[in-house]
This record gives structure tokens, sequence and C-alpha cells, in this order.
């Protein structure tokens, strides 16, 4: 039963409104001291004229479902008592689906991650792969077909720079030695050589067109840092544990930009500026969208574009994410725009999914400067100091490794999904790591612990749910009725971090309750209710840690 749809099918009669529509205005109440939902009264005092608290007063006289206890009107609003034995029940034995059916069915696209080749994956690329990571699991958790897809930084005049950086700074066996880590250091040194040498942007810039152009020489060089990048990248993707549907980078597209570009003529968009095409967009309180620089080399809004018009017509898309940082929010109103001036049919299903940085506390990012920090390294440094806590905590623990692994990694996808996406995210590898506090620790603990009890169980009875209706018990099974709603909610904002908070609040309630209420050593018409509400508490932390990205730990 939907306790929500049952207040509402009560209450609509009286409010001549539609049991959807009055389930809409019921709010959860996680102050159990004043009822377990309410409804506000102020919106009905114009229609019903009468006073909010009149109002409320009468509500709370009508006729409700047995799983309603009691109803009583305070001020101006309805407050709803449950029977606490048959709402555990409920929550126990008809779990809510998480199946959504706003997104049941909906094809979204969703493009993230989306490094340059040749660069290496280093923190300021983890935001997007995490959330963008999460969004994917999170939509398809709620019922949506989700295609994830990994845009690859493989195009544009910076692949002109490493071919010139490469032809005079490196080797083919240096490269196969050292990796992204030698193509990083050739076009770092690239930069500094064109600082005294402004030239050697024109000879990068004609490198790209010989690209662009097919030319043999570029194209194989071009293939092999692709190459190469791409297998380093995949060594991070397996350990953060994300995968995608579609690898196809900005180069996908190169034979599909000149149909856009003809298409924006045609509809007399594209304006000369200084020897570039551009599209105007000051109407729209923008400044123009270059299209084709005067060489005739193409920019991100036509890949952008063409990548649009692709996916529109290859997966039928409900929505298209792109999850990116903040700084870019000027670059997709621009191309969105310009995709609307072409074809509004679809450019109101474009969105960008902006998040803000990250850095450490030494300070921002900058790969041209090569002040970087390797996601590699982050990453192994968690599971380092994962690791040392395991020997001091739990010495005798089976697989210490891959344990460390599980909490190590899962700290770091955790702090970044911790807060709202348009926050600033500075790493703290020792606030992180803890397993205390609101971390991923903490939570792969509380995951361990309730596994522990429901291990040692053994066989139980009957179970009687009025065991459960103290207040610390009941506090639990409230939160765990509130899973689909959290899921929900994350898919509706695009927000990971609602998943991540509800489950913190849900290990916080459980860790009070476990020790204060007995639970193994509980009498035998209230142990099965107790050690069914720690099952329901490990499968519900582990699902949402699991859509989050978070490895769970069944001992620690």
């Amino acid at each position: 039963m939907d306790i929500i749809q049952a207040i509402a099918g009560a209450l609509a009669p009286a409010l001549s409104m539609t049991a959807e529509d009055a389930a809409a205005l019921i709010e959860f109440q996680p102050d159990s001291s004043r009822g377990d939902y309410s409804l506000p009264c102020f919106k009905f005092a114009k229609v019903l004229r009468k006073s909010p608290p009149m109002i409320a007063k009468d509500l709370a006289e009508e006729t409700f479902p047995p799983i309603i206890a009691r109803a009583e009107a305070v001020g101006p609003y309805v407050n709803f008592f449950t029977d606490r034995a048959a709402f555990a029940r409920e929550t126990f034995e008809n779990p809510p689906t998480l199946v959504s059916d706003a997104f049941a069915g909906k094809t979204i696209v969703i493009d993230y991650s989306s490094p340059n080749i040749a660069k290496n994956f280093h923190v300021g690329h983890l935001r997007s792969t995490v959330i963008g990571g999460a969004l994917t699991r999170i939509f398809r958790a709620v019922g949506a077909n989700v295609v994830g897809v990994n845009h690859l930084g493989d195009w544009g005049t910076q692949f002109g720079k490493l071919i010139v950086g490469y032809l005079s700074h490196s080797s083919e066996k240096a490269v196969e030695r050292g990796g992204i880590s030698e193509l990083q250091r050739v076009y770092v040194q690239y930069h500094e050589d064109a600082e005294k040498d402004p030239s050697l942007d024109d000879t990068a810039r004609a490198w790209f067109i010989r690209l662009q152009n097919g030319d043999p020489e570029a194209v194989r060089l071009w293939s092999w840092f692709r190459e190469l990048s791409l297998r380093e990248f995949e060594m991070i993707y397996e350990r953060l544990g994300v995968t995608f549907d579609a690898v196809t980078g900005e180069s996908f597209y190169n034979d599909k930009m000149s149909a856009v570009v003809d298409e924006l003529r045609a509809k007399n968009l594209l304006t000369e500026s200084d020897g570039a095409m551009v599209v105007r967009l000051e109407d729209y309180g923008m400044p123009p969208c270059l299209i084709l620089r005067g060489d005739g080399g193409t920019l991100y809004p036509t890949r952008d574009i063409a990548a649009a018009q692709y996916r529109r017509t290859v997966y039928g898309f409900d929505k298209c994410l792109y999850v990116t940082a903040l700084d870019q929010t000027l670059h997709f109103a621009q191309w969105f725009k310009v995709a609307e001036l072409m074809d509004d049919s679809y450019a109101d299903k474009l969105a960008h999914i902006p998040f803000g940085l990250v850095s450490l506390p030494e300070g921002s990012l900058s790969t041209r400067k090569g002040r970087v920090v390797m996601m590699e390294d982050l990453l192994n440094e968690a599971v380092r100091a994962a690791r040392s806590i395991i020997d001091e905590r739990s010495p005798n623990l089976a697989d210490k490794d891959a344990v460390a692994e599980k909490i190590g990694v899962g700290a770091v996808i955790f702090n970044d999904l911790y807060n709202n996406r348009i926050k600033d995210v500075v790493f703290s590898l020792e606030r992180m790591i803890s397993f205390e506090g609101e971390t991923g620790p903490y939570l792969q603990y509380t995951y361990a612990r309730a596994s522990s009890v429901t291990r040692k169980a053994g066989v139980t009875g009957e179970t009687n749910y009025s065991a459960l209706s103290e207040p610390l018990s009941f506090d639990v099974v409230k939160l765990l009725s509130r899973f689909p709603n959290a899921v929900a909610e994350a898919a509706e904002k695009y927000e990971p971090y609602i998943i991540s908070r509800y489950l913190i609040k849900l290990a916080q309630v459980f860790n009070r309750f476990y020790h204060e209420i007995r639970i193994l050593s509980a009498s035998e018409s209230e142990r099965p209710a107790r050690l069914a509400l720690a099952a329901a508490v490990k499968n519900v932390i582990g699902d949402g840690l699991r859509i989050i990205g978070v490895s769970v730990v069944d001992e620690m």
C-alpha cells in the first residue's frame, strides 16, 4: 500500500481534487512526535472559504484506511499517525519499487568523463566521471533506458601541438616506454617552446588541418596516441567501476560536421567575422558562437551539434545530459541556442549538468603548466591509507588488499558525491578515509555491521512487527520507506548527493538503534523483527552505495 496515496484517496473528495493532486501536497514528517505525514491546509482557504485551522480540523475527522491510526489537527496542519506495526509490515513485505513513472521507458543519453587523449587522467577528470557514472546508475534504477557516452577529447588543434612536440622532443621508443606521461611531458614542453616561438602555433594548426584531411602520417600518429591513451584510461575506469555504452570521441563526428555547416548556411544562420564563420547570438544575450575558424578548422560547438544530431537520430533520446564543469556553462548555452535555431524539435531535451571545481589543499590544477595530481596516484594513496587503518583495527581480516581497495576507492568516490555537485571539492585524504563521520568508509562499516548481525542470526521465528513500534526502531523503519523517494529525487534533480545524504542519515539512525536496542539477545517475540530491520538496512545501504558507485564490504 502506498500510504500517501491511501491518505490522499480519503481526502480528495473533501478537497474537490484528484487523489493524485492531493498526494502531491502531503509531506513526509521526519519527527514522529508530530506524526508520520502531514498536510498543510493554507492552499485550500480561498476555495473552501474557511480558515486553514478550521479546514485542518474538518479534514482530521475524515475516515482513513486502517493503516492510519489517527489524524490530528494542529493549527493549519493535519498530522497523520500510522499504525506502526502495519507500517513496518508494509515496508518490509511490500517495499515500493524504485522504478518511477516519470522515467520508466525513457531514453536518457549521458555524456560524461570525456577526458582528452594523450593527457594524464588526473583528479580534474574525477568529478565528471563519478557524477556521470552515478547518474547513469540512478536513471537505470528508476527504469530509464540509459546510454552512457564517453565523448573523448580526441580532436582539435591540441593534437597538432602534440604532434609538433612529439616530433621535436620524443621518439616512438620513449612513448611506448612512458605512455601518457611521456605525451604529457611533450605537451608541456611544446607550450614552453611556443612561448618563445609563437610561429609554432601556426605549424600546429597546419598539422591539425592535415589530420582533418586524412594525411596518413598525421592519422597514424593520432591513432597511436589515442589507442595508448584508451588503454591507460581503462585501468582507471575499472578501478572506479565505471563503464560506457559508447566511446565515441570528437573524431567520430569529423565526417558529420560538414552537414552541420551546410545546414547553418542553408538556414542563413552563418555570418563571416574576421575570417571565421559564426552564428550571431547577441539577440539572446550571448557572444557569437564560433563554427569555423578562418583556416576552415572546426571548433567545439560544431562537433557538439554534430554529436547531438547523431544521438537524436540513433538513440531517439528523451533527454541528453552533458556532465561538465560549471565554467563551460556559456559554451553549452551558446550551442544549445544554435541547435534550437537550426531545429527546435529536440533542443529542449538537451541539458547541461554543471559541477564545481576540484582541487587539493595545494591549489587548483593546470594541465598546461604540468601541475596535476594523477588519478592513479590519488587512488593509490587512498588505498594505502585504508590498508593502514585495517592493519591497525582488523589485523586478522581476510583479503585485506581487496578490502582496502574497496574502502580507499569508495572513499574518493563518496567524498565527491557527498555535497551538491555545484559546490567545489577539496580533497582531504585524512577526512574522507575516516571510519567516523559522514564518509564512505562509515557507510561501508555500517553495511558490514548489519551484515554481521544477519550472519549471526541463525533460524528465526515469525516476525512480530509490533516489536518495531518503539521510537528508535520506528525511526529506522520510516527512513527505510523513503529510499525510493531519495532515488527518484536524485534523478529529478540530477543530484547524486541526495542519495549520499540519505544513506548517511539512515546509517546514523541505525547505529543509534544498534547501540541501544538488543537484537541478537532480544526476546523470541522481538528478535525476528529486529533482525528483519537489520537485514533491510543492509539491503538499502548496499543498493544505495552500488547506485552511486561505491563497493560494499561484508567484513571490516
